[in-house]
């Protein structure tokens, strides 16, 4: 037991979060991406102010280019970087702004694919943490929060802990087995709170909950937040990655994966046996941890003061946060069923080199 605790009198291999990923990565994409975001301020609004996240280059994606305009009015933004996790954001302020304000934000960015191939046993539990890791296992935010009710949800699912990646794996099967991917009630927040109260939501709301669970089990979690390069209604998708030694950082994503296995398990044309194969497989890779080539990281972390600084702490910023006169403009979900009341949306194109498709809707992604 005494052989798979990490002292806290760390050593040269301290673990940090700034560590960069460990992962395998394989099948390199060169993605062309042109977002495009329109902002409608309220009627007689002195001033819009818009926050864009701004991707960044580490061993795993690697930024080639990008540029950002405005229209119809001309704004040079403003970058900066925040301090807690270290997200970049464009800025840019209208004064007295006459309908629509334009952001187009054109890149190349080339992503790999990443395996971390997790042996559950090779998993350390750390008993202290360095104090760099204090944003990552906080108890009280706007998005993951921690609290009794979770406290006592967590003792039922892991009543008797044994490892961090299978006591992580047992929430991610209880979130597959009780959760329900809904637009129609999602937070657009990461709200652990929403999701304990509904267990219903979209991608933040499964893995603010499984991140809030982590933090509990003391392993340091975050959500991540980037875009998807294939069509869909919004281009924005989280993941959650969790800090488990010697891996480091791990991504999973549980909420897409339990889409991938629903698409499995209602296909006809194959027979059951191979469905239920696929099946292990999609659950075989969620659990080693793998983040795939057709998607690239914009923000990391949650609840954190935006540069320049915001009325309010944001609990997530997905495509961009808004404010009309200090006040926050809703986040648009156009995959809500019957919802067309808009202020702002973001449009997207995307090329690709090699071609993509989203190994979350195509089991053949699975056999390799």
């Amino acid at each position: 037991m005494l052989a798979c605790l990490l002292s806290p009198l760390w050593a040269a291999d301290t673990p940090s979060p700034m560590q960069v990923y460990a992962a395998a990565a394989t099948n390199p994409v060169t993605h062309d991406v042109e977002l495009v975001v329109s902002v409608t301020a309220p009627y007689k609004t002195k001033t819009l102010r818009i926050w864009m996240p701004v991707p960044q280059s580490d061993n795993v994606q690697e930024v080639l280019n990008s540029e950002i305009t405005t229209f119809p009015v001309t704004i040079v933004p403003q970058v900066a970087t925040e301090s807690v996790f270290g997200n970049k954001f464009a800025y840019c302020e209208f004064q007295n702004p006459q309908g629509a304000m334009i952001i187009r934000h054109k890149l190349r960015i080339k992503v790999s694919e990443l395996h971390w191939n997790i042996d559950p046993d090779k998993v350390q539990t750390v008993s202290t943490w360095p104090d760099e890791f204090a944003p990552y296992l906080r108890a009280e935010e706007q998005a993951v929060v921690t609290d009794s009710r979770f406290e006592k949800l967590l003792d039922m699912i892991v009543p008797k802990r044994s490892n961090p990646m299978r006591d992580l794996g047992a929430v991610m099967d209880y979130i597959d087995n009780n959760f329900t991917y809904d637009h129609s009630k999602a937070s657009l927040r990461a709200s652990s709170v929403h999701a304990l109260k509904y267990r219903a939501g979209h991608c933040s709301d499964y893995h603010g909950f499984c991140a809030a669970m982590g933090r509990l089990m003391k392993v340091p979690t975050r959500v991540t937040y980037g875009i998807n390069t294939f069509p869909k209604a919004s281009p924005s998708h989280c993941k959650l990655e969790a800090f488990l030694p010697p891996y480091g950082w791990v991504s999973f994503d549980i909420s897409e994966t339990q889409k991938l296995v629903s698409l499995i398990r209602s296909d006809a044309t194959r027979e059951q046996t191979a469905r239920e194969t696929l099946v292990a497989a999609a659950h075989a890779r969620l659990m080693s941890g793998f983040r795939d080539n057709t998607w690239f990281k914009q923000t990391q972390g949650t609840d954190y003061d935006l540069v320049p600084r915001a009325a309010q702490r944001v609990p997530v910023v997905r495509t961009i946060y808004a404010e009309a006169d200090g006040v926050a403009i809703a986040d648009p979900d156009p995959s809500a069923a019957g919802e067309t009341a808009f202020s702002w949306m973001t449009a997207q194109r995307f090329e690709s080199v090699p071609p993509v498709k989203n190994p979350f809707a195509d089991p053949a992604s699975l056999r390799h």
